[in-house]
């Protein structure tokens, strides 16, 4: 494995799937805004951003599905802010999404069926019966514990900004363990999840699909 194969194994997932800016600006411009004009034009401002950068990718032709959801969350940020006259509001359904995302890592692991198998099937294609294989199924485990360590733990963490009423730290950390961290997140992923199922000895996907029998070759690229 080598650094250009996990730039292009990034570069697959993440290209025209989730836009950057569709996360970090919206907040960034909330905060900004709220210091200078207040929480009315915080919110205006805010939701303006996302529907700009939404309405850019349709212009570019680029995939907006997830740019539309960026901007239904924002919307209802700024609701909230706009409601309670608190700015702090505007950061709840991040820390809510994130509470739910570490139940259901939790949950899905629990019962056999972890996460980032999940996340893996949706952005691969592969059989998902693949996933449930004893020799590859471990591997997604492992790395389902490792998500759940990053949303708990940034969940965690705007939690208690929220209730210190610190808005600058929360957009802070919003931005930095955001994408930044995602995407060390996905790193950290796909080197341990090939070595692992390297040391699990379990079939590729081409084995799997073609019922091969053991000893198998293992997924020589992707997790």
């Amino acid at each position: 494995m080598n650094l250009s194969e996990i730039r292009e194994e990034l570069s697959e997932l993440v290209s025209g799937r989730v836009a950057v800016a569709d996360g970090m600006v919206p907040p960034l411009v909330f905060v900004i805004a709220h210091e200078v004009w207040g929480v009315l034009a915080a919110a205006f401002l805010g939701v303006g951003s996302a529907v700009g950068i939404t309405l850019w990718r349709i212009y570019r032709g680029k995939p907006v599905r997830f740019a539309v959801a960026g901007l239904g969350g924002v919307v209802v940020a700024a609701m909230l802010a706009l409601r309670s006259g608190s700015a702090d509001d505007f950061f709840v359904p991040g820390i809510l999404s994130g509470g739910l995302t570490s139940l259901v890592i939790v949950v899905s692991i629990a019962v056999g069926r972890p996460f980032v198998a999940w996340t893996s099937w949706l952005a691969r294609g592969w059989p998902v019966a693949w996933y449930w294989h004893p020799r590859v199924r471990p591997a997604y485990t492992r790395a389902s514990w490792i998500w759940l360590l990053y949303f708990a733990g940034r969940t965690l963490l705007q939690w208690r900004l929220y209730e210190a009423g610190s808005t600058e730290l929360l957009a802070g950390a919003r931005l930095i363990l955001g994408w930044p961290t995602l995407l060390v997140l996905l790193v950290v992923t796909y080197v341990l999840g090939r070595r692992w199922l390297t040391g699990l000895g379990g079939p590729s996907v081409a084995e799997f699909e073609g019922g091969d029998p053991p000893p198998w070759a293992s997924q020589s690229r992707g997790f």
